[in-house]
């Protein structure tokens, strides 16, 4: 028995040895497998770290655009001004009118549409009102539907007959020929002072709507939003002889060629000179499409537009 117990915990010994051992490797395998599944993460992880630090190194960027100078930016400007010109020296304000009170309602009038409606409006309206007395004195329905085919016809209304009642009783019934003045009227602000006394009274004025302000952007001129400071930082820029006819040559600009939501980049006579070229339509077949008014073969915005327009006169309303 002694013996026999003795051999079998011999026997036993290198068993429990070796179980032992074998669970000593089966232990350790897992210990290999997380080893390597932290190298395969590692190098699954590399591609994508590679990719990263590639995607900030300088050569993955754009060139940058030598920032301009000041003065490199006025010159610049200054030929697009000359250049325009060459381009548009038919340039003019597209309202009809005959003297300065049918340039201020016209003006008024042209808020929230087009000159084109406004010039279609206008003739049945001056017929009947061709003073700030009989204006002042039409009966608001009746103005309302003169009016209406501008749009906003109410609002436009009242401030039809406030400007013309204040015309009659502060200056004599004559538009004054005075900022301060201008502004005073209802319904008047500088956008419509300055196209008045530019254009009615040879008085130098920037005009800055939604065309000025959009193309001064574009060119570089400004990075302001509001009229008044883009019409502030434009006035630094030129001379202030050029103010008036700067501002028709860069709204025909902005009316038949660097339109607000696609300009026609690859039809436009100044793009050498545009920091903002390629926004819109490059290929030039393309873009030619795009061109509006005398420069796309279309009538223009005036029925009674000056002797030099090269293009075709609008129709009236009732031929619409």
């Amino acid at each position: 028995m002694g013996k026999t117990a003795a051999g079998e915990t011999a026997a036993q010994v290198p068993a429990k040895t070796s179980a032992k051992a074998s669970a000593g490797k089966k232990a350790a395998a897992p210990k290999k497998t997380a080893a390597k599944r932290t190298a395969a993460k590692t190098t699954t992880a590399a591609p994508t770290s590679a990719k990263a630090a590639a995607a900030k190194t300088p050569a993955a960027k754009a060139p940058a655009r030598k920032p301009e100078s000041r003065a490199a930016m006025i010159r610049r400007a200054r030929r697009i001004n000359r250049e325009l010109a060459e381009v548009y020296p038919y340039a003019h304000p597209e309202l009809d009118f005959t003297n300065p009170f049918e340039l201020l309602v016209a003006t008024v009038l042209s808020a929230q549409t087009t000159d084109l409606r406004v010039n279609q409006t206008t003739p049945a309206l001056f017929a009947l009102c061709p003073t700030p007395e009989d204006m002042a004195a039409m009966d608001p329905e009746r103005l309302e539907e003169l009016i209406r085919p501008a749009g906003f016809f109410r609002a436009k209304t009242k401030s039809l007959l406030g400007l013309s009642a204040a015309l009659r009783d502060r200056f004599g019934g004559e538009v004054p020929g005075r900022l301060e003045d201008l502004v005073s009227l209802p319904g008047v602000g500088r956008k419509t002072a300055n196209v008045v006394l530019g254009n009615a009274f040879g008085v130098p004025g920037i005009t800055v709507d939604t065309h000025f302000g959009r193309l001064a952007r574009r060119f570089g001129w400004t990075t302001q939003e509001d009229p008044e400071k883009v019409e502030a930082d434009v006035a630094e820029i030129f001379p202030k002889s050029e103010w008036t006819m700067l501002s028709h040559r860069v709204v025909f600009h902005g009316r038949r060629v660097c339109h607000s939501r696609k300009p026609a980049c690859g039809a436009c006579p100044i793009a050498p000179l545009c920091p903002s070229y390629g926004e819109g339509e490059t290929d030039p077949e393309k873009a030619k499409k795009l061109l509006k008014y005398e420069m796309g073969g279309q009538p223009g915005q005036r029925l009674r537009p000056p002797a030099d327009y090269p293009g075709r006169p609008a129709a009236p309303l009732a031929a619409r």
